[in-house]
């Protein structure tokens, strides 16, 4: 008789039994085979050199100290590393940088939500005051002062030239290529069964059962692109300043996804719990009790090795991302 797998074992052992088999389970988190692109916005070469180097160039700040890459690195996991994130003049924020990792598949953006595309999301910190506070008109004008990128945005958008609709659907299209590589997570789910540890199998189906992680954390991305109350110490009312007058939205905030999890501590939108251990006990417990708290948040009676499966299970979703080279910039 076959020995039964980690996963296997741990499936039989939680209280409630799973509404899914461990591979409906999996095939629910395949990676997909393309990158999507909006119709208004579609993907070519041009648009993709210009974004990257519009991503990259400080001069889109107003003291051209500041770019997106400052607080969405490479080597962060496209985020910065911090615990909140750090604006013009060195202003200390009061939120997290969120990854940029695989937001070619997002839904909506920002914390709260308040970008409705990729596009709008990509010219909101270059014009906030706390963070690059570079209005548009003076956008426009540094952009168009500098002879190199005339012709890349020509080249990009024959006829439109410089201009904030321009300036966003680059930087937007250089984004979406930002799609995490193949993590031994993938492999696994592509058959091969020594891509992952044991351990990180169990926390696979404690994720999806009685760890109750995949209710929001679902998908190839991990993300449900929603918001929740994760009952965390907080005078940030989240999503409840875009949308008032809706409980459930207050101290909300987006799901964030988990590839490259690993890379992208410390954790949450404020940065206050630095380990995923941190992380996964806070869930455990439940967070703090409130109306708003979302109704998934509960006391989950996980035991310190469940636990420790969990964090073995997320660090299967990090991959070996290649190096990104700087762009040569325009002058």
């Amino acid at each position: 008789m076959a020995t039964p797998s980690a996963a296997q074992s741990a499936a039989a052992d939680v209280k409630k039994k799973p509404a899914l088999t461990l591979a409906q389970m999996k095939a629910l988190y395949r990676r997909p085979e393309t990158i999507p692109f909006p119709k208004h916005n579609p993907y070519t070469l041009e648009k993709f050199s210009l974004g990257k180097k519009l991503y990259f160039d400080t001069r889109l700040s107003a003291a051209n100290v500041l770019s997106c890459a400052t607080c969405h690195n490479p080597s962060y996991g496209w985020g910065d590393g911090q615990p909140t994130g750090v604006g013009h003049g060195m202003k200390q924020l009061g939120r997290r940088s969120p990854t940029i990792v695989n937001a070619a598949f997002g839904e909506i953006f920002m914390w709260d939500g308040r970008a409705p595309t990729l596009e709008d999301q990509a010219l909101g910190p270059i014009q906030a005051n706390v963070e690059m506070n570079l209005p548009i008109e003076k956008l426009i004008e540094k952009l168009r002062a500098i002879e190199g990128y005339k012709p890349l945005f020509e080249a990009a958008f024959p006829g439109k030239g410089i201009v904030p609709d321009t300036i966003a659907r680059a930087i937007a299209t250089y984004e979406r290529t930002v799609v995490s590589g193949r993590a031994p997570f993938d492999d696994w789910i592509d058959g091969d069964e020594k891509a992952i540890s044991e351990p990180a199998k169990r926390g696979f189906v404690l994720f999806n059962t009685k760890g109750n992680c995949a209710q929001c954390h679902s998908g190839w991305n991990f993300t449900d692109d929603s918001f929740h109350d994760l009952g965390l110490p907080t005078a940030d009312i989240g999503r409840a300043k875009i949308v008032p007058g809706i409980e459930q939205m207050k101290h909300a905030f987006k799901t964030p996804g988990l590839r490259e999890i690993t890379l992208r501590g410390p954790y949450m939108h404020n940065g206050s719990l630095a380990t995923l251990e941190a992380v996964m006990d806070h869930y455990n417990k439940g967070g703090i009790d409130r109306p708003s708290r979302s109704a998934q948040m509960k006391p989950l009676g996980l035991t310190k090795q469940e636990l420790k499966d969990l964090v073995e299970f997320q660090k299967t979703l990090t991959s070996d991302m290649p190096p990104t080279p700087m762009p040569l910039l325009p002058r």
